[in-house]
């Protein structure tokens, strides 16, 4: 590694050190209370999986919690937020599963052992983009790279898995399309696919659909996958023999309106953490589940299915991966829940941008435009200032000049939107320029 990317690399750690350090300062705003009650869903649903009790019963979690010695903050929305979030068991067995080794441990050591994770796998996946085209333009990679590890301060206060997931999967991207440790990059993303299936589904799938040595992988990674998931189905059945009964009741209860998963906006839906999936914007014109549910799906759907047909039919190329990983990374965020620690996955635009920036012309600027517009509105610095700015603005969901100030004051959906086409168009342009079109020549590396 040259003297200069270590000073990148430094730069990086330094970066998510900030927002570390900024997420435990928050935690100490807590008085004594749980702030990491995203980790703590996990910590002590598997915990009680231990102790062949039910990680699924709000009450049994919520005894083994209180038994730990833990407490709730006292102050009025996280007094409110905080016993669902983590009594509420939403992880699938397979997060219980793998994060056994730290729940056999204190809580104290547990939590900053996944903090220390979940930051050592984000700056390991930023700094890996460099072998995706993110050396076309150092600067540019430095900057947006920097700027999203700077502002994670909500995802090291709420300890949620997105970090690892998402680090993972990108890490696991860059060994894949470099051909580099694939042993490795199976097992990763097949841990990423476990604890966030819709972070990583559709990467994975990119890589089933692209053929070759890509498929080969995908299909290695959801043996493993499957391999540990019967494991974790087995260990979960035996303590909680209808788990997906109770999973299920969970999830409802945390989607009803005013939930703390209600996509509709709300109390529980209005901070820095804000749902940043199309329902959210879709909700807005009509609160119904039967209604943006289906629409979200259709919008979203209708643009991966495009970027599954082009990849399925044409012929793989290195030089079109970086394209294709953008559209995926972005049109992923759509359709289904996801909040702002989930856009990390962001980062996977980051050599798509350097590539445009260094061709030049008029797409150089879209893209900057585009993606910089996407970094900025899930990110946690700019959101709290969005928030700070507009707290004294009120907008009517009763009128359609109400709902149109709402869809302005929280435009993440629409920005992620407009950049995943743009990215899909791109991706779909190069593509038809290849001159090799049929799916039966993909190289086998």
């Amino acid at each position: 590694m040259s003297a200069s990317r270590r000073l990148e690399t430094l730069l990086l750690i330094l970066c998510v050190s900030l927002s570390a350090l900024w997420g435990y300062t928050l935690r100490r705003e807590m008085h004594g209370g749980i702030g990491m009650v995203d980790f703590g869903a996990i910590y002590y649903g598997s915990r009680c999986a231990l102790q062949h009790k039910d990680p699924y019963d709000p009450g049994t979690v919520l005894r083994e919690f209180e038994a730990e010695g833990g407490s709730f903050p006292t102050e009025s929305f996280a007094a409110r937020a905080a016993p669902a979030a983590l009594i509420n068991g939403i992880n699938l067995p397979t997060a219980l599963f793998l994060a056994a080794p730290l729940a056999l441990l204190p809580w104290g050591i547990a939590q900053m052992l996944w903090i220390f994770l979940s930051a050592l796998l984000l700056v390991l996946s930023a700094s890996l983009l460099w072998d995706l085209g993110a050396d076309r333009a150092p600067i540019l990679w430095l900057c947006m790279a920097g700027f999203i590890l700077a502002n994670c301060q909500n995802l090291f206060f709420l300890g949620d898995s997105a970090g690892i997931a998402v680090g993972l999967c990108i890490i696991a991207a860059c060994s894949f399309l470099r051909d580099r440790y694939a042993p490795a990059g199976v097992l990763l993303l097949a841990i990423s696919l476990l604890l966030k299936p819709h972070d990583a589904g559709f990467v994975w799938l990119y890589f089933l659909l692209s053929g070759g040595m890509l498929r080969k992988r995908a299909l290695q990674t959801l043996a493993v996958a499957g391999i540990l998931g019967v494991f974790a189905t087995v260990w979960i059945g035996q303590v909680s023999p209808q788990w997906m009964h109770e999973l299920h009741r969970n999830i409802r209860s945390e989607l009803v309106h005013g939930g703390l998963n209600d996509p509709a906006p709300s109390a529980t839906n209005s901070g820095v953490d804000r749902i940043i999936d199309l329902r959210a914007t879709i909700s807005v014109f009509r609160n119904d589940p039967e209604f943006y549910n289906p629409v979200s799906y259709l919008i979203a759907g209708l643009l991966i299915l495009i970027c599954a047909f082009v990849v399925m039919r044409r012929r793989y190329a290195p030089e079109q991966a970086p394209l294709a990983m953008a559209a995926i990374s972005v049109l992923t965020l759509l359709p289904v829940y996801h909040r702002p620690y989930d856009a990390k996955l962001l980062l996977l635009t980051i050599p798509a941008c350097a590539i445009l920036w260094a061709e030049g012309g008029m797409r150089r600027w879209v893209a900057l435009a585009l993606t910089s517009a996407a970094i900025l509105v899930t990110s946690d610095l700019p959101l709290v200032l969005l928030l700070i700015c507009t707290k004294n603005i009120t907008a009517s969901l009763n009128t359609w000049t109400g709902k149109l100030m709402n869809v302005l004051l929280w435009p993440a959906p629409l920005v992620l939107l407009a950049l995943g086409c743009f990215y899909l168009w791109v991706f779909i342009r190069r593509v038809f320029q290849s001159p090799s079109p049929r799916i039966d020549q993909h190289p086998a590396y």
